[in-house]
């Protein structure tokens, strides 16, 4: 893969594969394109070279049905309760797995359910947003720092799920500043 903007080239001629039960920690100073990689394997980015290619999606147009995104901004509407905001993402993603509240209980929310996710700190709100993988069921993770804003207790929740999701033959790919707390994690850097 190939993406610049401008006259500045991110990504050089980039390959990799990352197989079901395998994690890649992408690593890189910030600015180096971890970003902009994640966005264009989850088909919000066009690479300007080399092509991307996910098993079960047929094209391009098919990244965001077999993936889940959880990128820098979490995403969640700020009148919506935590409860709704999850309810809301696993009616547009389909392919029910845990229920709402099962997810937030397991990312330990489960008594802020009825708060506007406007409310939360910025921990919960991280919390809430990793909670929609739960929700639904997607093959391919695609995480942007997915341990930010998260207190140590928070993180290993977080590793645990990561774990879980490569136990039943999914795939990650984390762009991260820091070890993901998973064992195995292939690093792949991008950028000098």
């Amino acid at each position: 893969l190939t993406k610049g903007f401008g006259d500045k080239v991110l990504i050089d001629d980039l390959s990799f594969t990352l197989q079901p039960g395998e994690a890649i920690a992408l690593t890189g100073r910030n600015g180096a394109g971890k970003s902009s990689l994640i966005a264009m394997l989850c088909g919000r980015l066009r690479p300007d070279g080399g092509s991307i290619r996910l098993e079960g999606a047929e094209d391009e147009a098919a990244l965001a049905e077999i993936s889940h995104l959880v990128g820098h901004r979490d995403g969640l509407k700020t009148g919506l309760t935590a409860r709704e905001n999850l309810a809301f993402a696993q009616d547009v993603l389909g392919d029910a797995a845990a229920t709402p509240d099962e997810a937030l209980a397991v990312v330990g929310l489960g008594h802020a359910a009825e708060l506007p996710a406007g409310y939360l700190s910025a921990g919960q709100r991280r919390r809430v947003a990793l909670a929609r993988l739960l929700v639904s069921r997607r093959p391919y993770l695609l995480l942007d720092e997915p341990l930010s804003a998260l207190d140590t207790a928070s993180q290993a929740m977080v590793a645990g799920l990561m774990r879980d999701h490569l136990a039943q033959g999914g795939a990650i790919l984390a762009a991260t500043h820091g070890p993901l707390g998973i064992e195995g994690a292939r690093e792949v850097r991008i950028g000098p």
